[in-house]
């Protein structure tokens, strides 16, 4: 029975101050939708708009000026990407005979993308391929798994091997690097 003494209690508190706001706004004299609450008098569109007016409204931004000074205007230097050097070795180049089809990564291959294949670096790495015979560098994005025959170490796209100089020898000393 303790549920229905403290339901009753709070009943009877509501019921009081029920009877005690009725009766400030009998005595205030105000028209019906006039509400009292404690001390303060209210219309109740008053009433309801202070209740939600601690939340207050958002800060207008600031206007963004529409005019740059070109005189003072500095642009944005992007850093140059850090390259770390990772391994040198044989590479190949794959083109007609593989494009148009599925990567390893679920791409289509496209030889005439800067792209490349490696055994073990995770797809979307960007590699930094330099053939030190003639200083020709690409940058190029690991899309494939490869290469799985001999000793090469990297399979590049037949556009990047075309900058790199391999595409009369076929294949071709390269250094590699990864870039952050």
């Amino acid at each position: 029975m303790p549920a229905r003494k403290s339901l009753r209690t709070v009943a009877t508190v509501f019921a009081g101050s029920l009877a005690l706001s009725a009766t400030t706004v009998a005595l205030a004299e105000t028209t019906p939708r006039t509400v009292a609450h404690s001390h303060v008098q209210q219309t109740g569109d008053q009433h309801f708009a202070d209740l939600f007016a601690r939340f207050g409204k958002l800060p207008v931004a600031a206007a963004a000026p529409r005019a740059v000074d070109l005189e003072s205007f500095e642009p944005p230097v992007e850093a140059e990407p850090v390259a770390t050097h990772i391994q040198g070795g044989r590479a190949s180049y794959y083109g007609r005979k593989f494009h148009g089809r599925r990567t390893a990564s679920g791409e289509a291959f496209d030889m005439n993308a800067m792209t490349a294949a490696h055994r073990t670096l995770p797809f979307g790495s960007r590699v930094q391929v330099t053939n030190p015979a003639n200083g020709h560098t690409v940058t190029v994005t690991i899309n494939d798994r490869g290469p799985f025959h001999g000793n090469r170490v990297i399979d590049v796209s037949r556009a990047a091997a075309s900058e790199l100089g391999l595409i009369q020898r076929g294949s071709g000393t390269v250094e590699l690097a990864l870039l952050d």
